[in-house]
């Protein structure tokens, strides 16, 4: 949160205690994993398990990206909705308020969009600037395409520059990128998939062969040699999973 004004900071991710313990479980399952498969051994669990800290920092990471994901979309709908208003003969500060209306119709009140409307307006109602409101939304957000949109409109608004023609050609930009984005993520969709599909080969091949032939890997297990030759092995599947996720962790 906004240690300032406290509201919300998108390059973060408050957890609540519900999903909190979910992920840790998750993570839990996943460390008890890596030791049986890897190591066969409790102890290797426990000695594994400062990684649930890592664990937690990627996934809240992962949760604040796509909650920033949600609100670019979003806020390119609302500049298009306030451009309309102004269009349509509205001032600045009143087509923001009859963007809110649009945004609740399309998203609904408890939305991303919905909920800094909120602020803008109450700011409005209480004689903050407008630009000052946006500009702590772009500062909050994360997003280059929103902290520009603020300076551009505080520029605009101090020159009296044409604000109708502003808004177009902004949500006109970020509507493109969004549909770059789109369809860049469509291309590695499958990429992605088989991504994943590799992450779980290890998993699958030790299984297989466990199962089949049991006793084939007894050699690796409970002797320091074997620690060695598993620890170099789960080092390479990490670098391996960290280099496939930038691979594929494309953005405009």
């Amino acid at each position: 949160m906004s240690k300032s004004y406290g509201l919300p900071d998108y390059n973060e991710y408050p957890l609540r205690a519900k999903d909190r313990a979910l992920y840790a479980a998750e993570g839990i399952l996943l460390i008890a994993a890596v030791a049986y498969f890897f190591y066969r051994s409790w102890i290797a669990c426990v000695v594994l398990m400062p990684g649930l800290i890592l664990f937690m920092k990627r996934k809240k990471r992962e949760l604040a990206k796509r909650k920033r994901q949600e609100l670019s979309m979003q806020f390119k709908d609302m500049i298009l909705s306030v451009a309309a208003g102004q269009k349509a003969g509205y001032s600045i500060e009143n087509a923001f308020r009859e963007a809110y209306g649009d945004m609740a119709m399309l998203y609904g009140e408890k939305s991303v969009i919905c909920t800094e409307l909120k602020y803008i307006l109450t700011g409005l109602d209480n004689n903050v600037v407008l630009e000052k409101l946006l500009y702590s939304l772009g500062a909050r957000s994360g997003l280059p395409d929103v902290m520009q949109f603020a300076d551009v409109f505080l520029i605009a608004k101090r020159s009296g520059g044409n604000m109708t023609d502003i808004l177009a050609k902004t949500a006109a930009v970020i509507e493109k990128k969004a549909e770059t984005d789109k369809e860049i993520q469509l291309m590695i969709s499958g990429k992605k998939t088989e991504q994943k599909i590799m992450n779980m080969v290890p998993f699958l091949i030790i299984f297989y062969v466990g199962t089949t032939s049991r006793g084939f890997f007894d050699v690796l297990y409970h002797n320091l040699i074997g620690v060695v030759v598993m620890t170099v092995c789960l080092g390479f599947y990490l670098a391996a999973y960290v280099l496939s996720e930038k691979i594929v962790d494309i953005e405009v």
